[in-house]
């Protein structure tokens, strides 16, 4: 997946870089030129999670660009609303029901199945934790939020890609 915001570039890639990996790139750049760059690692178990999903499958193509400013809104709002302040009573805000389509590795498809699986690692003692949102990006119906954070008691960044289709997170 590759997206431009602005000055800025952005890309969803599988590589290999010491192990198999699933990265975010973001380049800055001036008159054509990069003068900034930040990147996310995360290994890839290279299986698939409990809905048969990789961290990279789906869409790739971003749509509705007319709506570039009302997408990253809605997706800085809900890390905000819902995974910094932890105001559950408004997730219904964010989803259509219960449909949610999972790439995390540890989690399956659904909105349920997302706030159950945060809450036992909370109660296992290894909670994810968002703290502030440091950039929102996004080019048509993807945003990718960049927020830091704690997993499982260390210190994290957390780079969330989400895709929008009728003003709900999908």
């Amino acid at each position: 997946r590759q997206f431009q915001d602005g000055d800025y570039g952005f890309v969803h890639v599988d590589y290999f870089l010491f192990d198999y990996t699933a990265a975010f790139d973001i380049h800055r750049f001036e008159n054509g030129v990069s003068v900034e760059h930040w990147d996310n690692l995360q290994i890839n178990p290279r299986k698939l999670n409990k809905s048969g999903r990789t961290m990279t499958d789906g869409k790739t193509k971003a749509i509705d660009h007319h709506k570039t400013d009302s997408n990253k809104k809605l997706a800085q709002d809900f890390v905000q609303n819902i995974l910094i302040d932890g105001n559950l009573g408004d997730i219904s805000k964010y989803f259509d029901g219960d449909r949610l389509i999972q790439h995390n590795p540890h989690m399956g498809d659904g909105v349920k199945e997302f706030i159950d699986v945060l809450s036992q690692w909370e109660k296992e003692g290894k909670p994810q934790k968002y703290t502030q949102i440091h950039k929102v990006l996004g080019e048509g119906n993807f945003v990718l939020v960049l927020s830091e954070g704690y997993l499982g008691g260390e210190h994290s960044a957390f780079y969330d890609l989400y895709r929008i289709e009728e003003d709900k997170i999908v």
